[in-house]
């Protein structure tokens, strides 16, 4: 008689994956999780030390920058600066979130005391060209385009003036995600730009500025960066 209890013998069916298979998926997935991490990890522009990873645009005007105090600083706030002067990256970026703290000073009755942050910008004979987040009076939180079609928006300080250190450190991030550029100064949004033109370079360097015409000085600290 049979056993009907018993379980018949049946043919082992094969594992749906295999221990290779279960190995290259653990490594897809890790390489992936690595990607994703390398990609947003925000990384230091400036080292504390030294102009290590930064030029200055037009090397005929490298006296006026240095690192003073663990800053970067643009002018001294003593002599005038006779023409528009820009330290930029050597790194190229394009959809990216930057952040520094920054300080402006000078005598404003020697002339326009004023600075900004160049990005998605491009060198040309010793020239810079590209967007700026503007710093300085009457200018706040504009986009300018520098050496190409001047302002391109202008910055809303209906809250920020409430916030605003002009003569002290404040901070300003830059958001750039494809055609959508956002500027915050003092973590309030002053300006969203669409750019419209597909002939505008959407990668470009990073840089700062000190404006001509007045006995400036800008400083420049915690500049971090975010690959997005």
């Amino acid at each position: 008689m049979k056993d009907f209890c018993k379980t018949p013998n049946r043919k082992k069916e094969p594992s749906r994956f295999n221990r290779g298979t279960l190995v290259l998926v653990f490594v897809l997935i890790s390489n992936l999780t690595c990607y994703a991490q390398n990609k947003n990890a925000t990384i230091s522009l400036f080292d504390g030390t030294s102009l290590t990873g930064w030029e200055v645009v037009n090397p005929v005007n490298g006296e006026y920058w240095s690192v003073v105090d663990s800053v970067i600083t643009g002018g001294n706030g003593t002599i005038n600066i006779p023409t528009n002067t820009y330290l930029r990256t050597t790194e190229i970026f394009g959809d990216f979130e930057f952040r520094a703290l920054f300080r402006l000073t000078g005598d404003h009755s020697t002339g326009l005391i004023n600075s900004g942050i160049q990005y998605r910008s491009i060198i040309e004979d010793n020239n810079i060209i590209g967007y700026q987040a503007d710093i300085g009076k009457g200018y706040w939180g504009d986009i300018y385009d520098e050496h190409r079609r001047g302002k391109l928006a202008g910055g809303d300080l209906s809250t920020l003036k409430h916030l605003l250190n002009e003569d002290g450190w404040n901070s300003y991030i830059i958001r750039c995600i494809g055609n959508k550029h956002e500027l915050y100064i003092n973590g309030i949004k002053t300006t969203e730009y669409f750019e419209l033109d597909p002939d505008i370079p959407s990668r470009g360097v990073i840089g700062v500025q000190v404006h001509s015409g007045g006995n400036a000085k800008v400083e420049f600290k915690y500049i971090t960066i975010s690959k997005l």
